[in-house]
């Protein structure tokens, strides 16, 4: 069976996308109460086992780390997929933030969409949650990396992986990094451009 560890997750309650439905579903979290698998900052998963995961899902969690953060967490990575392994990575796109904060006329406190979690700012988006930041305690929750399509792709080549694809849709940009060479089967099963 494949397995997927999914980065930051904070709770497997939270589904996976469909095309992980058939994987083993690992969570790795900073905060035990989730109850992950692994408690770990993904700053340290080069301190892990090489070889462990065919998949990594990690979804609106790059953003939180520094910028001189993230090429750790990228060659974490690395560090414990398989050769044949991927990075399925999701994050805000600043870029079509700030496009659309121009196109509308909106200010930084301004609602720029609404969520589950109540109307979400401009603000929100670029610096994190701030209600959640602000009844959590919790600073990690703060956005301190923005990524443009361009620059997450930059970020990955720079991490090392061979073949990035990347899209950006409704403010938020996606890639999937491959080790290697993705197989057929995967690029079917997530839609990815041959």
């Amino acid at each position: 069976m494949k397995r997927v560890l999914n980065v930051g997750g904070n709770s497997k309650a939270i589904p996976l996308p469909a095309p992980y439905a058939d994987f083993e579903h690992l969570l790795l979290d900073i905060d035990p109460t989730g109850q992950p698998d692994i408690v770990c900052d993904a700053r340290q998963l080069q301190t892990l086992a090489t070889d462990q995961f065919d998949a990594i899902y990690c979804s609106h969690n790059l953003e939180h780390y520094y910028h001189h953060d993230v090429s750790k967490v990228l060659a974490g990575f690395r560090h414990v997929l398989k050769p044949d392994g991927f990075a399925h990575i999701r994050v805000p796109d600043v870029g079509a933030v700030m496009k659309a904060c121009v196109e509308r006329g909106l200010d930084i406190e301004d609602v720029l969409y609404q969520s589950s979690l109540g109307p979400i700012s401009v603000l929100d988006v670029l610096y994190g949650y701030g209600k959640q930041i602000e009844s959590s305690g919790v600073e990690f929750f703060a956005h301190k990396t923005g990524f443009t399509q361009k620059s997450l792709s930059r970020a990955l080549v720079a991490a090392g992986f061979n073949r990035i694809y990347c899209t950006a849709d409704n403010l938020e940009v996606t890639a999937w990094a491959f080790n290697g060479t993705p197989s057929p089967e995967i690029c079917a099963r997530f839609n990815l451009a041959a």
